[in-house]
């Protein structure tokens, strides 16, 4: 169940909910066929997105090394598993308690910033391509989450000529 829902209730102990409350538990139930669809996606597609992503990346960082290569994958894998369930949950806490400690040390231990940058990027393309709009906008939110740990890959700027002048 999802945490501030959760905490409605905890609070509603002695009191009949506000409208606020029971609007927002409309909501996320409004939603829950939507959630579950798309959690559907990412768990039976998993291995397709991921690999994808995987054959762009080494297309993308042709000399990049094995280790640095599985390494990224699995961060991405379990990104991707952490976000979908905390989607699911609409439990933000969920990806700030279970995934973002973890994974900022181990991008700092190994020093794969770039590396997983730029494939974090990639399973957010297939995603787009996987997923309707409705059920991308129910994920992104956690997606931005881990964002704040692998901050999206800065586009280089091309140099020109005009730009000199």
């Amino acid at each position: 169940m999802q945490f501030s829902i959760d905490g409605i209730f905890d609070e509603a102990e002695n009191r009949y909910l506000k409208p606020e409350e029971l609007q927002e538990i409309g909501q996320y139930v409004a939603s829950i066929a939507e959630r579950m669809s798309a959690y559907r996606v990412l768990r039976d597609r998993e291995i397709e997105l991921i690999q994808q992503a995987a054959d762009q990346f080494q297309l993308d960082m042709p000399g990049i090394e094995t280790a640095v290569l599985e390494r990224s994958v699995k961060n991405g894998m379990l990104t991707l598993r952490h976000c979908g369930i905390a989607m699911l949950l609409n439990d933000h806490n969920f990806v700030q308690k279970r995934l973002l400690n973890w994974l900022k040390d181990s991008i700092e231990l190994h020093q794969t910033q770039s590396a997983d940058a730029a494939f974090f990027g990639l399973i957010k393309q297939q995603l787009r391509l996987s997923l309707n709009a409705q059920q991308m906008a129910l994920l992104e939110p956690f997606f931005n989450l881990v964002e704040t740990v692998i901050p999206a890959q800065e586009e280089e700027e091309m140099l020109t000529v005009a730009g000199i002048f």
